[in-house]
Formats: C-alpha cells, sequence, structure tokens
C-alpha cells in the first residue's frame, strides 16, 4: 500500500488525488481505531469482577437461664468409645451441655468419664445416656451413677491398676518413682 501511494506520489499529474485519497485513507484509520478502543473499554467493564458471597456459619453461645429453685443432681459414668479429646470427647461435652436443663458438663478424655450437673425436673440420666449414643455409634455409657462430688470416689489416672485395665500391660517405675501407686507397693 505504502508502495503504491509513492508511486501515486511520483506522478505530478496524479498528486491532487494521492491526498485525497490519503487523507480518506487516514481518516478510515482513525474511524476503525476509534471503535476498538471503544469496543475494548466496553468489554473490559462488563467483565468486572463481582465480590464473591460466602456464607459462614458460627458457632453461638446461648446464656442458660438457671432456675434457681430448681434441685441440681450430680451424675457421673463412663464413655466408652472415644479415640480422641479435640473430636470425640469435646463433641459429646457440647452435646450434653447444650441440652435444656443442664447446668454444667464435662468429659474427661483420659479417664474415660463424663460429670454432669442437671436439673431433675427437666433432664433424667436416661436422657443422658441417650444423647450420648446419639453423638455417634461407637459411643456406649457404663456405671451411671449419682454422686455427691465429681471425683470422690476415683482412683488417680496414673494409677498401675487403672494403667493395666485399660492397656492390657503392666507399667514398670523408676526406681525413685514417688507416685501413689509405688508409694503403696513401698510400704507393703
Amino acid at each position: 500500500m505504502l508502495i503504491y501511494l509513492l508511486n501515486l506520489h511520483s506522478n505530478k499529474n496524479s498528486y491532487k488525488p494521492l491526498r485525497t485519497q490519503t487523507i480518506k485513507l487516514m481518516k478510515t484509520l482513525k474511524n476503525i481505531l476509534v471503535i476498538f478502543v471503544m469496543l475494548a473499554f466496553v468489554t473490559a467493564c462488563k467483565n468486572e469482577a463481582k465480590p464473591e458471597l460466602k456464607t459462614v456459619d458460627t458457632e453461638t453461645t446461648e446464656v442458660k437461664e438457671l432456675d434457681p429453685n430448681a434441685t441440681y443432681a450430680k451424675a457421673e459414668f463412663t464413655v466408652e468409645g472415644m479415640t480422641c479429646a479435640m473430636g470425640c470427647a469435646a463433641t459429646i461435652e457440647k452435646k450434653i451441655a447444650k441440652m435444656e436443663g443442664v447446668k454444667m458438663a464435662k468429659v474427661d478424655f483420659e479417664k474415660e468419664i463424663a460429670m454432669v450437673e442437671y436439673d431433675v425436673e427437666k433432664v433424667n440420666p436416661d436422657m443422658l445416656v441417650e444423647t450420648v449414643k446419639k453423638t455417634g455409634e461407637a459411643y456406649s455409657v457404663k456405671d451411671m451413677k449419682n454422686v455427691e462430688e465429681f471425683g470422690a470416689d476415683q482412683k488417680p489416672a496414673d494409677d498401675k491398676e487403672t494403667t493395666k485395665a485399660k492397656t492390657g500391660k503392666e507399667t514398670a517405675c523408676k526406681a525413685d518413682c514417688k507416685m501413689a501407686c509405688c508409694l503403696k507397693e513401698a510400704k507393703a
């Protein structure tokens, strides 16, 4: 195209048509360029990134209204089938604590014991057992009993007898061990 324009330019007879053609060509190129810029601008504006909306479930804690005239009982029971403190024990504790009429719930993973203080008018031991079983198929409740104080008749977790019952193996202590189980053996 440039060669064509130069050829026309060199011919003196055709100088005016060359100028007219060049002006027309420049206007056409200008119009095409304007159209492309506008098209690019319009299409770029339509592709705006919209903010992503995510819904997050949050845990809300409700403050329970405790009846000051209620009669509260304390129950302790063994929970079998727990495999971890964060998943199993914490889940069971939350489920029991959410029950209406439960003042306090604590599940000790290492001792496999649940301690619950509840209103006898709203909750009974069978409801506690049912709640634990509904939490997971692997969980079972044994030795349900009402107590005056939590942990009053429990052996310490470091007792050799408790360890042997849980693992099936007897543990050996160091010679200078001062745990309650070793002190009993030393006296005997």
